[in-house]
């Protein structure tokens, strides 16, 4: 069997030839591409607004500066994401804090996070950064209601969950990146996400004025609009207003995630019936599982399971290359983060659930084949209990 990885890109005839044309156009930056990626990202996850970045740290880091984070704010997110999500909060001088997830859903645990409000001064907290891990979506509901009963605003990184959506209390079902109860949320287009751009993120929002912000901070801080200058000297002039960064995405990625999001509803398809044929196989086995609630459609950017010897399963599987992969390391048990004042013990289920965790292969073009020989190798460990 070839070498089966945990996740991978689909790239095709049409995707290249998306490329080659904007490389024969006149832009390869700065040019319609941009605005046409944005405009139907912006249409397939039903928010008003969408800017284009260069990745998803980049877009985390302006959202988080064009909400306000400065030193001495305090927000709140989860230990069990890529560290990105909590860095975000530190480019901007603010103080990360962590909450602890839930058990059920591996998602951070919003009755963790009313603690930690509950047990602080009001004002001690700014914001707070849930995540959709593996494309399961958080209740956006409640963290909004939670948020504004605390006057906090809301980032949601939902870079594992295009697609994915949850119902409300009025039983409406409402996609992930909507904005309709986050201030932002945030794409990722790695290669193993569900749209592929080689590098690349998006910013969904309904707020015009974070709109605006975030345009101008992902190009230098720079506005060239003459409603927003202060002064106009002509049609060469621009005002730098703001200290921003050069985040932008250039025309080629975005070409390729124009052509990459027209099969974006095929490629979902494709991982919930992938990971359908895992629950099967696992129900009622050693291997933990975590299928979707009612009202959940999961957009499953990773299959993760627990397993009681995770580094003996992992190394199992890589002997028979099969490349399985742990999603996440805690945060707070990175040496940078240790040295901030936290501690391995700080966060229990997080750290029983790390012990445990194992990613295993999930992408559209993963074969019926191919899933069959990830599952009796799982199976094989697990019933031979072959525990390290």
């Amino acid at each position: 069997m070839k070498a089966i990885p945990y996740g991978r890109q689909s790239i095709t005839q049409p995707d290249i030839d998306a490329v080659v044309q904007t490389l024969h156009s006149d832009y390869l930056t700065q040019g319609p591409k941009i605005a046409e990626f944005e405009q139907k990202f912006a249409e397939y996850v039903g928010s008003r607004y969408a800017v284009a970045v260069c990745n998803a740290t980049a877009a985390l880091h302006i959202s988080a500066q064009a909400l306000g984070v400065v030193p001495g704010q305090k927000v709140i997110t989860t230990p069990i994401t890529f560290c990105a999500s909590a860095n975000s909060v530190l480019y901007c001088g603010g103080d990360v804090v962590f909450a602890d997830i839930d058990p059920a859903t591996y998602l951070i645990d919003i009755n963790s996070v009313r603690r930690l409000l509950e047990s602080s001064p009001r004002g001690t907290y700014s914001g707070m950064i849930p995540v959709d891990l593996a494309g399961y979506p958080v209740d956006r509901e409640a963290f909004r209601a939670l948020a504004d009963e605390y006057g906090l605003w809301v980032i949601l990184d939902a870079c594992h969950a295009p697609g994915a959506a949850f119902t409300d209390s009025t039983g409406t079902l409402q996609q992930c990146g909507n904005g309709v109860f986050a201030d932002v949320e945030i794409f990722s287009f790695h290669p193993v996400k569900h749209i592929a751009t080689g590098e690349g993120g998006m910013i969904t929002t309904n707020r015009k004025d974070l709109y605006e912000k975030l345009l101008t901070l992902r190009t230098h801080g720079i506005t060239k609009d003459p409603a927003l200058m202060q002064e106009n000297h002509g049609g060469w002039f621009y005002e730098m207003q703001d200290l921003g960064y050069n985040y932008r995405m250039p025309d080629i990625l975005a070409a390729l995630g124009v052509s990459q999001l027209e099969r974006a509803e095929e490629g979902l398809q494709r991982r919930r019936a992938i990971a359908a044929r895992y629950e099967e196989a696992f129900r009622g086995t050693a291997v933990r599982i975590v299928p979707a609630a009612e009202g959940i459609q999961h957009g499953y950017h990773l299959y993760i399971v627990q397993v009681e010897d995770r580094a003996g399963l992992y190394n199992h599987l890589r002997e028979r290359n099969i490349f399985a992969q742990v999603h996440y390391i805690p945060v707070h048990t990175l040496p940078y983060y240790r040295q901030l004042g936290w501690n391995k013990g700080d966060f229990p289920i997080a750290e029983q659930y790390y012990e445990h965790c194992l990613s295993l292969p999930m992408y559209p073009t993963l074969t019926d084949e191919e899933q069959d020989y990830v599952i009796a190798q799982v199976m094989e460990f697990v019933q031979a209990g072959s525990y390290a």
